[in-house]
């Protein structure tokens, strides 16, 4: 059973359409670029995936849940239980540390020990060391590590990447582009990832092309060989 589904969906804002007719799966664990030129829809899809917008027709199903189907409290768990974001600005908290940015997002849900939860994931992404530091005090690759360590905190069975390594320069976006192969590898984590890079994309399991709001092709492994 795949862990998110497109179902003919389209979305239009103001009669202008940004998807059109898109249907696609993906599997629990796989790692998806979506690839295409600035305003194809590859953030619009990811916004549907992650149920933050909605279809204007056909169905997003995400774990099994129709998400246009629930109601606000029911959004906000599925999002905060089943969905990680990661963003091309980082959108970490200056006020913040390292640590506390890490966190914010158990505090937010009272889960208990946060505070070692974040530890670990720091861990996870090599930043354990600077977790009393500012972000302001960090590179850029840096807080992109931070921010997939915030978005991987409870655990989502989706992280959504939206041009993860757009701020970055070439090694830097290679380090971050690898650690997310990583994470979808290691703890089958479903990696979602809009990207206009061919690098980037190359690293994935499946690429999806889209043009002016349709898919325009999938091209998996070994058709890609």
């Amino acid at each position: 059973m795949p862990l998110l589904c497109f179902k003919r969906v389209s979305k239009s804002y103001s009669g202008t359409p940004a998807l059109v007719d898109v249907s696609l799966e993906v599997a629990p664990g796989e790692f998806v670029a979506l690839a295409g030129r600035s305003g194809c829809g590859k953030s619009t899809l990811l916004n549907l995936a992650g149920a933050m917008d909605f279809p204007t027709s056909g169905e997003v199903i995400l774990d099994g849940v129709v998400t246009s189907s629930l109601g606000e409290a029911a959004l906000t768990h599925l999002r905060r239980e089943k969905v990680g974001f990661v963003f091309q600005s980082f959108q970490l908290l200056p006020s913040l540390s390292v640590v506390e940015n890490v966190e914010l997002p158990l505090l937010l849900a009272r889960r208990a020990r946060a505070r070692e939860t974040a530890l670990g994931r720091l861990r996870q992404v090599e930043m354990e060391d600077y977790a009393a530091r500012m972000t302001y005090q960090l590179s850029g690759g840096q807080m992109q590590r931070v921010a997939i360590a915030r978005a991987l905190v409870h655990s989502p069975a989706l992280l959504l990447a939206d041009e993860p390594t757009g701020n970055l320069d070439s090694t830097t976006g290679n380090v971050i582009l690898q650690l997310l192969r990583g994470i979808a590898d290691r703890h089958q984590t479903t990696v979602l990832m809009a990207t206009h890079s061919v690098e980037a994309a190359a690293l994935a399991d499946t690429v999806v092309r889209l043009l002016d709001g349709r898919v325009q092709e999938v091209l998996a492994p070994a058709k890609r060989l």
